[in-house]
């Protein structure tokens, strides 16, 4: 199913986390240092990471299914907790859990809390968070210096 055009801007966000992930991996893979994948993890969140986690929140609307709206909160929180837990740490596994934790938060809302949006808001109330979108988004860049996971 294509995703609807006014959530799109969310989706390529969550291609570069996506891909934030694949790097972590890679790094644990090739032994990179506990420090430089952490740099990046930091980098990440505070430039593009927190700022995708706020947008959400605000202009994605409670619907009858409540549920899904809880879960995606509850991840966001999580996600938060593994960067706290991370900064506090050496432990590797952190960094794994922090990788996992953020491709399966991504194809949660990709695979059933957008389309579940797009199945049950009006044409209105999906324009309206496109417009909310237009105002407030900043397309990702990821230009991390330190390509560690080369």
């Amino acid at each position: 199913m294509k995703r609807n055009e006014n959530l799109v801007p969310l989706s390529r966000d969550h291609h570069f986390g996506l891909l934030c992930s694949w790097k972590i991996r890679q790094g644990i893979k090739k032994n990179v240092s506990y420090d430089r994948i952490k740099k990046y993890i930091n980098y990440y969140w505070q430039e593009n990471l927190s700022r995708h986690f706020e947008i959400e929140d605000l202009v994605l609307p409670e619907t009858e299914n409540n549920i899904l709206q809880i879960q995606m909160e509850k991840e966001h929180i999580e996600i938060r907790k593994l960067i706290n837990t991370m900064n506090q740490t050496n432990d590797i596994r952190i960094l794994g859990d922090f990788a996992n934790a953020l491709s399966n938060h991504i194809r949660f809302e990709e695979r059933m809390y957008f389309p579940h949006l797009e199945e049950y808001l009006s044409d209105e109330k999906m324009n309206e968070i496109g417009n909310q979108l237009n105002q407030i988004h900043q397309k990702e860049e990821d230009s991390y210096d330190d390509e560690f996971w080369k």
